[in-house]
């Protein structure tokens, strides 16, 4: 199975399509938004963390510190690019897939599966607090390999 950098590498580039994209959602293309969208987008839908962007991002020889990575990653989201899923206070991921849809986190490999959002049910929610919509809502359900 050839790794994820040789299959973008040997994929046509998508810079005019991604930074048509940066534009639309009311981002400035600059070269390390194109350059991590690139590595972003370039592929089917995942989960990444920001630590595993940076290192993808090395690996391509995309020069950019893991301040910026965190920056362009909140900012992508912001525009609506990408989803963040908060797994725990101190780690979040950022899936490319921003439709209606929950999450699996594998504990002990530290990665995410979809569910999708009809495999899931609530039979009622809690009213929302007095001026305030209810804008979506995250599940997150936590698994481990089973022991023995």
């Amino acid at each position: 199975m050839p790794d994820r950098q040789q299959t973008i590498r040997s994929l046509p580039s998508r810079k005019p399509c991604l930074t048509a994209v940066l534009r639309m959602a009311g981002l400035r293309p600059t070269r390390q938004r194109v350059a991590l969208a690139e590595l972003l987008f370039g592929g089917p839908h995942r989960h990444v963390s920001a630590e595993q962007l940076h290192g993808e991002a090395n690996q391509a020889s995309v020069n950019v510190s893991l301040a910026t990575i965190y920056n362009t990653l909140h900012q992508f989201h912001e525009a609506g690019l990408l989803r963040e899923v908060a797994v725990d206070a101190a780690r979040s991921y950022f899936d490319t897939d921003t439709s209606d849809h929950h999450h699996f986190y594998v504990e002990d490999e530290q990665r995410m599966i979809d569910i999708p959002a009809s495999a899931v049910e609530f039979k009622t929610l809690p009213p929302v607090p007095h001026g305030m919509v209810m804008s979506h809502v995250d599940v997150v359900i936590r698994v481990r390999k089973q022991q023995g």
